[in-house]
């Protein structure tokens, strides 16, 4: 009877201690629009019993919903997918530093935030992606658009589309030029780019890429994960979009392509700090790593993970010269660089 009754506690302890695990909850503030991510955040619930409330918005709403919320946020983990805004957010104080030993081992140094005297960083980088020039292959020559300096050529006017300038994937490519070229030859650059337009900048990376396709305009400028959901699409529209236009990455025989990272950290206020790091970790393990390679067709970063995709693999032939870049550098330029903007008339 007495061993009935304490595997009759044991079971009740149990049930109690799973009860427990699948109230537990995690608020994420993410800027990661991406449909596929829902298996991302699936998966990490039925691994540990951790119920996530997300909100949705994008990089710049989601600053100042925390610095609206003040200690009162209760957001635990912050996802954003620009380097910058990471960069700001540390800078901004709305990160607390992150000590696990896991993560400081599966990203690279470069790709998170510089460590405490104590070993942990405010923000990791979790995937990355690549900002490249498509281009009409029937119309364009290749050797015409292999650098970002060309996009501001006269050789190109009247070709180029693009997003607004002061897009986060612009602004962080456009500060990292800036290092490069200097002050002055950037506001040529983004000058002639202008020029260049084939119309006033609007819709997103894809509208880009589709403009090309269909003849409005020659040239674009889009990050590799748009183009890869092209490539590996069935849509005969998508197929016919595909055939017609062509991926360089840029400076290859100079700097090298930009890349810029998706990353997240631990919000200074967080409410569930154990689950935030836990997640923090998992985006970091193979599976997840896994996801962004193929569920939204980003590089993973984490050490030892190497997944094929084979619509990266197609544009980049497996292998390409990466701009390598202090994260702050980009960040730090960007307020010279919307000045230039708005001086050259970069809406």
């Amino acid at each position: 009877m007495k061993r009935f009754s304490i595997s009759l506690f044991s079971a009740a302890m149990l049930a109690s201690s799973i009860a427990s695990a699948q109230t537990q909850t995690l608020n994420i503030y993410s800027a990661r629009h991406y449909p596929t991510d829902e298996a991302l955040y699936s998966t990490f619930t039925q691994a540990t019993g951790i119920k996530i409330n997300r909100v949705d918005a994008d990089d710049a709403g989601i600053v100042a919903r925390l610095k609206a919320e003040g200690t009162a946020s209760p957001a635990d983990v912050i996802l954003l997918v620009d380097a910058s805004r990471l960069w700001r957010g540390e800078v901004e104080g709305l990160f607390q530093p992150v000590k696990s030993k896991l993560l400081m081992q599966a990203i690279p140094e470069q790709l998170r935030s510089k460590p405490t005297a104590d070993g942990a960083s405010s923000w990791f980088g979790f995937s990355t992606r690549a900002r490249v020039i498509v281009y009409d292959k029937l119309k364009i020559k290749r050797e015409d658009v292999d650098t970002y300096e060309e996009l501001g050529d006269p050789k190109n006017a009247g070709k180029l589309c693009i997003r607004s300038g002061s897009h986060p994937y612009n602004l962080s490519l456009f500060g990292a030029v800036m290092e490069h070229l200097g002050e002055s030859k950037t506001q040529d650059w983004l000058k002639g780019m202008v020029s260049n337009m084939a119309r006033p900048p609007k819709g997103g990376d894809t509208d880009q890429i589709k403009g090309v396709a269909s003849g409005e305009c020659g040239i674009a400028v889009t990050n590799t994960y748009y183009m890869a959901r092209i490539l590996r699409s069935d849509k005969p529209e998508d197929k016919a979009v595909a055939e017609r236009v062509s991926v360089v990455f840029p400076n290859q025989n100079s700097w090298g392509t930009h890349v810029n990272i998706a990353g997240g950290a631990m919000a200074k206020n967080a409410k569930n700090p154990a689950n935030a790091i836990k997640f923090l970790e998992y985006l970091a393990s193979p599976a997840a790593q896994e996801h962004f390679a193929n569920g939204n067709n980003e590089w993973p970063i984490a050490k030892g993970v190497t997944i094929s995709n084979p619509a990266l693999q197609a544009m980049s032939g497996g292998n390409f010269k990466r701009e390598s870049m202090p994260v702050n550098v980009i960040g730090m330029n960007q307020i010279k660089v919307q000045q230039i903007l708005d001086r050259v008339g970069f809406r």
